[in-house]
């Protein structure tokens, strides 16, 4: 997955898990779904001369839905991702949030969405090492400019169980406690769209599931949207629905 771009900036089911495509995405905001998905190709060169990543896929994610998308290293996943979150641009194809188009905006305007609607964990926790855990979760409040990033950002690491540890830097905290920093950083601006790639992977097992606990828990508390790439079938199975990609296409 490539360094993300201006994300840290930011960040109920209804449908059966069989049910992986078949919608029409809405164009106005006030009931767009939080995500649609249509026609996503993305093609590289290579050696051979053409490569083609995802081939013309379809679906969409309803508001507040958590959503797992599954699949072998190398099918497609997080290619996927980076393109719903606009950090890298599709062949062909649209990606709607919440009914605007990312592919119409520029990337100034995909970063300001991003600002505005997203929140990101990654595997690899992706913290500012040059900032203690209270900067870190700060970061996207003062980008946003909001004037109450401290207390908010002591608040949401409280939550998270690291009141003790607010002015520690990344290199002396723990992987689980580095994820429970990325997770608090990832919520602090109460995005309505999170996404994760992976979150548990640089984690051992026991560590690995308390923090997905929380994911799921702070995700129910804030009513956020989650889309969840993972290869662990017993993390996609905590997600009201299921899509698997295989050599780049849904299945």
């Amino acid at each position: 997955m490539p360094d993300f771009p201006h994300a840290t900036a930011n960040f109920i089911p209804d449908s059966p898990a069989s049910d992986n495509r078949g919608r029409h995405p809405a164009t106005a905001s006030g009931d767009a779904a939080a995500i649609a998905v249509t026609g996503l190709t993305k093609r590289v060169a290579d050696a051979s001369g053409e490569l083609t990543i995802l081939h013309s896929v379809d679906f969409t994610v309803q508001k507040a839905e958590t959503l797992a998308i599954v699949g072998a290293s190398g099918s497609g996943k997080s290619t996927l991702l980076g393109l719903l979150a606009g950090l890298d641009t599709p062949s062909d194809g649209k990606v709607l949030i919440d009914g605007t188009d990312i592919f119409a905006l520029d990337e100034d305007g995909r970063a300001s969405l991003r600002k505005a609607k997203l929140g990101f964990v990654f595997q690899s926790f992706q913290l500012l090492p040059h900032l203690t855990a209270v900067e870190n979760v700060m970061l996207p409040l003062e980008l946003a400019g909001d004037g109450d990033a401290r207390p908010k950002a002591e608040a949401m690491l409280g939550r998270v169980g690291l009141s003790s540890r607010l002015k520690h830097y990344p290199k002396y905290l723990s992987g689980g406690e580095q994820q429970r920093v990325a997770l608090a950083r990832a919520f602090v601006t109460q995005p309505p769209l999170l996404l994760a790639d992976e979150p548990t992977g640089s984690l051992d097992a026991a560590t690995g599931e308390a923090v997905i606990a929380l994911m799921f828990e702070l995700n129910r508390e804030h009513g956020s949207t989650l889309v969840l790439v993972t290869h662990d079938p017993a993390m996609a199975a905590r997600c009201g629905r299921t899509i698997t990609i295989a050599a780049g296409r849904l299945v």
